[in-house]
């Protein structure tokens, strides 16, 4: 599929590029983002449900489209998928709450045991990067999901000691809520509100950071271009209150309140403030730097350090998501 935008110049050009967990809501984004903007050699689409291949080989129908059947949790199939491969991204994980609760083995088979199978195949590939997606419950985990996932953040980031100077570097993009995709409480709450229903709030002061599908894909695009390996990036973006949220998509619905459940936080931190004293502000972004510096890393020119105890949380957050600007992201993101 092309687009009429002329297509930039930028590190993926001519280059190999592997997601895995590719036919998620991030890897169809990321997908379409370099099919109409980016000029890559070949895409491959590592991910372990056929239907969900078929349906995104259908869709975007290009020649440079590779899928490739196969899970994390089978090294084997991943030293085979990234041969040759110059640039991945790993998206691949068990995200879900009280499922990664209920079916514990099974998450750290997913996003830990994953996660370094991953790292081994990059190595023994020669891959050239590689970012790791990560998720705000990974600072400061209050539930096993958010465990497995900071774990993985600290896997991706010491890998760097393994690959020496010149090979592979691995860093790691840290965001928050997507807005609109697979599990999202956007599609819920339209539904919701279509079919006449209540719509359900676990808490009336609950906040949360929202970025679009878009941005996080640039986010992680501009994350290659600046990476040296080693750093954990996240994002500056705004916060919203969910009752906010759930007014401006469904203004004639009624709000039931259900109480927070378990595992869940009244709001959200990216940041925590044990991490300031190696943290960053550059442009978009800060830039968390690993505790122990095994490695040179080159930060970009004009990043400022951060004052120590500084702390990025959803509900003190300086940006907020008015229900105009909402509205209008999720045209855009359409």
């Amino acid at each position: 599929m092309e687009s009429n935008r002329e297509k930039c110049s930028s590190i993926l050009d001519g280059k190999t590029v592997l997601v895995t967990g590719g036919t998620g809501s991030f890897g169809q984004a990321f997908v379409k983002t370099l099919l109409t903007e980016h000029k890559p050699k070949k895409l491959i689409i590592y991910s372990r449900d056929e239907f969900k291949q078929y349906q995104m080989q259908s869709a975007f129908d290009s020649p440079i489209l590779r899928f490739f059947i196969g899970d994390v949790r089978d090294e084997t199939r991943l030293h085979r998928a990234f041969n040759g491969v110059d640039f991945v991204v790993h998206a691949a994980a068990m995200k879900q709450v009280p499922a990664s609760e209920y079916n514990p083995f099974e998450a750290v088979r997913t996003n830990v045991v994953g996660a370094r199978n991953v790292i081994n195949a990059a190595l023994d590939a020669k891959v050239k990067k590689v970012i790791a997606l990560s998720t705000d419950k990974a600072c400061n985990p209050v539930n096993l999901y958010g465990a497995t996932k900071l774990c993985s953040d600290k896997l991706f980031i010491a890998a760097n000691t393994y690959s020496g100077s010149g090979g592979t570097a691995f860093s790691v993009a840290r965001y928050g809520n997507v807005l609109g995709s697979r599990g999202s409480v956007v599609p819920l709450f339209k539904k919701l509100a279509a079919a006449g229903e209540p719509i359900p709030i676990t808490d009336e002061r609950m906040t949360r950071f929202w970025i679009t599908l878009p941005e996080a894909v640039r986010f992680v695009i501009d994350s290659f271009e600046m990476m040296s390996g080693g750093e954990l990036y996240i994002p500056v973006i705004p916060s919203m209150r969910v009752m906010d949220m759930a007014k401006a998509l469904a203004p004639a619905s009624e709000i039931v309140f259900t109480g927070i459940r378990a595992g869940e936080r009244l709001h959200e931190i990216m940041i925590s403030g044990d991490d300031s004293r190696n943290l960053y502000r550059y442009r978009d972004r800060y830039i968390k730097l690993p505790d122990f510096p095994f490695w040179q890393i080159e930060l970009p020119e004009g990043a400022e350090r951060v004052s120590e105890g500084f702390e990025y949380a959803s509900n003190t957050n300086e940006h907020w998501l008015t229900a105009e600007t909402l509205l209008e992201k999720l045209r855009q993101s359409d």
